[in-house]
Parts: C-alpha cells; sequence; structure tokens
C-alpha cells in the first residue's frame, strides 16, 4: 500500500509544473498579429478562371482595425457573418475577373469596407488588405 502512494505522489508532484505552465499558456495569450485594436480575419479564397480553360485561386489576407471596445467586441461576436460575407463578396469578384488580369485592390477594399459596416450596423470599423494573390 505505501508503494501505491509513494507512486501516486510522485506523479502529482511531477505533473504540478506541467498543469501550472498550461495555465500561464491560456492567462498570456498573444495574438499573432497587430495591436488590441486589431482583429485578424482568416484568409479569403474565390476560384478564378486562367487562361487555356485552367483554375486559379484568388487569395485576400485581410483584418481590421477597431478603436471602439464595444464595436470590437460586437465584431468578435459577429466574426461568423462578417466572414460569410467576404467570403461571398470576394467569390463573385474572382468568378469575374478576366484571365491574366490583375485585380483591382480599391474595388475590392471599398467593396469589403461597406459589407462590414453593413454587417456591424454602423461604420467604426476600418477594413484593411494586407495581401492579395492570384495563383
Amino acid at each position: 500500500m505505501r508503494r501505491r502512494d509513494l507512486l501516486t505522489l510522485a506523479l502529482l508532484a511531477a505533473a504540478g509544473p506541467l498543469a501550472a505552465s498550461a495555465a500561464e499558456e491560456k492567462s498570456s495569450k498573444k495574438k499573432k498579429s497587430g495591436g488590441d485594436n486589431y482583429l485578424p480575419v482568416d484568409p479569403l479564397t474565390g476560384t478564378t478562371n486562367k487562361g487555356g480553360g485552367r483554375r486559379g485561386v484568388l487569395s485576400v489576407d485581410c483584418g481590421l482595425q477597431i478603436d471602439d471596445p464595444k464595436l470590437r467586441e460586437y465584431a468578435d461576436l459577429s466574426m461568423p457573418r462578417l466572414r460569410a460575407a467576404y467570403v461571398q463578396t470576394v467569390q463573385i469578384y474572382a468568378a469575374g475577373l478576366a484571365p491574366g488580369t490583375e485585380p483591382n485592390i480599391d474595388y475590392l477594399t471599398l467593396t469589403l469596407q461597406r459589407q462590414t459596416d453593413q454587417v456591424l450596423k454602423k461604420p467604426g470599423a476600418k477594413f484593411l488588405i494586407g495581401t492579395v494573390i492570384v495563383n
């Protein structure tokens, strides 16, 4: 019986630092990029037509800059709706993109900003584009 108690005590002592480090990682959760006002959006993709009947992919890397804490919280909760609106916009734009032409970044930014304001029901969130790639 004493061996079993000693083994249990040794396992608990060994697991203690692991549990403490896991708790520290959760409490000090760091963001990948941007500051406290930046809300990253997963990359958006849409299918394009390339020359010769091949398919291509339009990929947009973006995020939101929101200074108002209440609006930022609402945007974080509304991220599935925002993402659905963004993906639909990018897919429609990519489908109409002529083979060999460059995407119009200004048009994409204005259209996606309009979608942001519509979903969040008020202005205050600035839509930012990082990169746009066509493969």
